[in-house]
């Protein structure tokens, strides 16, 4: 009796993987491709010494009215102008890797505009946001931002995407 228990459990945990498998919550051919993106988001967040925040926490945040700089790094005028997150201000131009601010990029913006942008108070948090998880100009912003001595900086990963993913409302400048 007790081996015909442990195989009709064997037999239940196949079937639930089975399932599990079969509707797309188990293992998939798009593991290696998330494996992938996530240890380059892990990576730069090392790199750049600043934390995440997920698209719940900021919009929590919001909506308590926390004292915060939102940065968004989108590269066009008309898409800030167009969709943003609530309170958000914008840094038109590139921010440069982490090895030197070269103005030539960031359409004459310096290091001082950016951190003109960012306040004098270097404890408040800082969270910078572009489009999406892949888009490397809000590592670049949160990077920068630490670099610069502020020490509540955060990546919010999801950008604009995850945001209307939420279905969360946005802000347009007319």
């Amino acid at each position: 009796m007790g081996s015909k228990k442990a195989v009709i459990s064997v037999l239940m945990c196949a079937a639930f993987v089975l399932g599990i498998t079969a509707t797309g919550f188990g293992w998939g051919k798009d593991e290696l491709e998330l494996e992938g993106k996530a240890v380059n988001l892990v990576r730069e967040v090392e790199r750049g010494g600043y934390g995440l925040v997920t698209t719940e926490e900021l919009k929590g945040w919001i909506d308590e009215g926390k004292d915060m700089v939102i940065v968004d790094t989108m590269p066009y005028e008309a898409s800030y102008k167009k969709n943003h997150i609530p309170g958000a201000v914008q840094f038109l131009f590139p921010i440069p890797d982490m090895n030197t601010w070269d103005t030539g990029e960031t359409g004459g913006k310096s290091k001082e505009d950016f951190e003109k942008l960012l306040g004098p108070d270097k404890d408040k948090p800082i969270i910078v946001y572009c489009g999406f998880v892949k888009c490397t100009r809000s590592h670049n912003g949160a990077a920068w931002a630490k670099k610069l001595g502020y020490k509540n900086v955060y990546r919010y990963s999801g950008g604009v995407k995850a945001w209307d993913e939420a279905d969360y409302p946005m802000e347009k400048v007319e």
